[in-house]
């Protein structure tokens, strides 16, 4: 039984940093409230960042799976493993968020997915259309189309307006990754 009458569609996007942080926090918060969280990662090949370790902590109420292939995705290039990888993400998500066994489902990067022409934006605006009304979902990553845009039920855009980066301060452990 779900904990909520009606779920939502959110969407965290833009070029600041924080829209997994968000989703992440939103999971957190959930959990502590007795909520089921499904947390679905795109174009994501590794398994060793921080937050998984923390999510770990969360099971059985909150669990994750992640699929990407290795390396950098370049907008335009063909990259079997990648595709594949998204398409795998796709189908997983879909049995998840149309099981409606779990309360919140989280598509991490799935945006990105989108604009990379990894998996097709039809299919995944087709899927919110069927999504039970009592699944939330959650979709992050830069650059959300209009469609997804006008599809969600809230859209925040995180702006970058200074970083770290810009003084040769690198990624660290704990806090960016």
């Amino acid at each position: 039984m779900s904990n909520l009458t009606q779920g939502l569609v959110q969407v965290y996007t833009g070029n600041g940093k924080g829209k997994t942080t968000a989703a992440f926090g939103l999971a957190i918060r959930a959990v502590g409230h007795g909520f089921r969280v499904y947390i679905i990662q795109f174009m994501k090949g590794r398994d060793d960042c921080g937050e998984l370790e923390g999510l770990k902590r969360l099971s059985p109420d909150c669990q994750h799976e992640h699929f990407g292939g290795q390396g950098w995705v370049h907008k335009g290039e063909h990259q079997e493993e990648h595709i594949l990888e998204a398409r795998k993400g796709f189908l997983r998500a879909q049995d998840i968020i149309l099981s409606g066994q779990w309360d919140i489902v989280i598509l991490d990067e799935v945006i990105n997915a989108l604009w990379f022409d990894l998996i097709p934006e039809s299919e995944v605006l087709d899927l919110l259309s069927k999504k039970p009304v009592h699944v939330e979902v959650v979709l992050t990553g830069r650059n959300a189309s209009q469609p997804i845009i006008e599809r969600a039920d809230l859209v925040t855009e995180m702006v970058l307006k200074k970083h770290p980066f810009e003084q040769g301060i690198m990624a660290r452990q704990g806090i960016e990754y």
